[in-house]
């Protein structure tokens, strides 16, 4: 990354910048809506940064090209055009990348990055031909930017607007299409029709009659078409490699403020997701919560800021809770019996069960070790769903209990009032009966990490790590940062990607999965316990 621009003032005192290829400053008009600006000469107080930014600028153009730097090291000037040349096709290599200087807003900049932009961004024609594949079959097809090759077009972003419905802007690879005309949709086997064919300009479409290659265009009201889609035609059912979209890195669970507008709420985030792919949500049965997914604080602020905007939808974001789990560290035995007697037919169930611990992993095993028919065959079944309904709530906050087997041993049972319902209300009382006894632990998720930083945040990295009950698992060297790999608690990762972004001062990033559950330590456990205690107490109430 290489600065082509210097600024003029810092903050709200930024009002110009030094252009480092004309070599000129560029001061800008207050009030300015469209970027108006008086050119002059570099102030004397920015002439040594200046030059100092010059000299860097044509060094690292120079690296590029062995002929510029040849004359670079044997005295020559580099001239304007030759270094906008030079900085075009190493960018097109991927070796040089352009840093810019601007405010949006007051519009101080945006000329020279759009100008810029033309300049040295390549044309379609220039980039180099795009792999994609035939429908249905393993070969492989080479698309050109010529309006002469058959039609391929991928969709790119879809956004929702009210009284339009969805529109959609894809990008034209190869060949031509003309408004009105039918497309096909190959994986989803889908003919739309491509009417009131347009092209954006800021708020603004304009319709046309034909998008040849390299154009970008929009089009509303396709049914069955959405993001990465591969546009083509029946004759040339071509797919293109779908666009690699960053994943999620914060978690936040989110509820309506106001009951009744569940369902609002469902349909505004999939609506969202439809416009932005790096957006993900679902429900999570397991925690009773609507989960979003997001790159950011930052990005989940503006979805719930457009929820309320475009769907009327007024929400509020939470920490989500976490899937912790229980298991038993000990063997125990015992009984479970349910007797019931009222005025006509009673309910007669008795069962003697043990509970032993599991490998971590194992999930769930039922042995049936009746001898002597004590349980009849049909009831041992009700015996096991009994144990795994009460399962679901462990003994030590409320958890589902994993990783446990049980063996069925003894019982017995009544001829007339004994019946499944009975069995099952057996084995629900045996599992509360022995569980207490089978010492329980609470189990957490453990993720594992990959955090990247520059060299000089690792250590500060590392020790907000540790302080998180994370366990450092070592550091590999890549480039200009460092990997720290490294497992840490799910509970101790909320907001994370904030914490990160300030420590490195935006330059971190991470990556997490889930690894493991581990039992939680026992003054942690307590607190879990009693939070969940009351969670339970107040859905309870409700």
């Amino acid at each position: 990354m290489i600065p082509v621009e210097i600024p003029v003032g810092e903050g709200p005192a930024f009002h110009g910048i030094i252009n480092l290829f004309s070599k000129k400053c560029h001061l800008y008009k207050k009030g300015t809506k469209a970027g108006e600006y008086e050119e002059a000469d570099v102030p004397p107080e920015y002439q040594a940064r200046f030059e100092r930014y010059s000299k860097e600028l044509i060094e690292r153009i120079a690296e590029t090209d062995d002929t510029l730097l040849e004359r670079y090291l044997g005295g020559e000037e580099i001239g304007r055009d030759e270094a906008i040349a030079a900085m075009k096709a190493g960018m097109a290599k991927g070796e040089l990348f352009p840093l810019f200087c601007g405010a949006a807003e007051l519009t101080y900049g945006m000329r020279a990055l759009l100008t810029k932009m033309v300049e040295l961004l390549p044309a379609p024609h220039e980039r180099p031909p795009v792999e994609a594949q035939k429908w249905g079959s393993a070969e492989r097809v080479t698309l050109r930017a010529e309006d002469a090759g058959p039609f391929v077009a991928q969709v790119f972003k879809t956004i929702s607007e009210p009284h339009v419905g969805d529109v959609t802007f894809f990008r034209v690879y190869s060949g031509t299409v003309k408004n009105g005309q039918d497309v096909y949709n190959a994986p989803r086997e889908a003919v739309e029709k491509l009417n009131h064919l347009c092209v954006t300009q800021g708020k603004e479409r304009f319709e046309i009659a034909e998008l040849r290659a390299g154009d970008v265009g929009a089009v509303a009201k396709l049914r069955d078409t959405h993001t990465n889609d591969t546009l083509s035609t029946r004759e040339h059912a071509i797919v293109l490699p779908k666009i690699p979209f960053p994943e999620p890195v914060i978690t936040e669970a989110i509820d309506v403020k106001q009951r009744g507008e569940e369902e609002k709420l469902s349909n505004g985030l999939h609506k969202l997701h439809e416009e932005d792919p790096t957006f993900q949500h679902e429900y999570s049965g397991e925690l009773g919560q609507t989960l979003i997914r997001g790159l950011g604080e930052r990005h989940l602020e503006i979805i719930v800021g457009r929820l309320a905007r475009k769907f009327g939808v007024h929400a509020l974001i939470g920490r989500p809770k976490i899937a912790y789990r229980e298991t038993f560290r000990a063997r125990a035995e015992g009984q479970g019996k349910h007797k019931k007697q009222t005025g006509g037919r009673g309910q007669y169930g008795d069962c003697w069960i043990r509970i032993a611990p599991l490998p971590r992993g194992s999930g769930f095993q039922f042995m049936d070790e009746i001898v002597g028919g004590v349980i009849p065959r049909q009831y041992v079944p009700a015996v096991e769903r009994g144990i795994q309904e009460a399962a679901a709530r462990g003994p030590v906050a409320g958890y589902p209990v994993v990783d446990f087997k049980v063996e069925v041993y003894d019982g017995s049972y009544h001829d007339v009032d004994s019946n499944e319902m009975s069995f099952k209300m057996a084995g629900i009382l045996a599992f509360r009966n022995v569980s207490p006894n089978c010492k329980p632990v609470l189990l957490e998720p453990i993720l594992e990490l990959e955090v990247w930083t520059p060299d000089e945040y690792q250590g500060a990295v590392m020790g907000d790590l540790s302080s998180r009950r994370g366990q450092i698992l070592g550091t590999e060297p890549g480039g200009r940062q460092v990997k720290i790999k490294a497992l840490v608690p799910e509970a101790e990762l909320d907001r994370y990607a904030t914490t990160l972004h300030s420590i490195t001062h935006g330059r971190g990033t991470y990556r997490s999965k889930f690894h493991v559950y581990q039992e939680v330590p026992p003054d942690a456990a307590q607190k879990v316990a009693e939070v969940r205690k009351k969670e339970l107490e107040e859905a309870k109430a409700s």
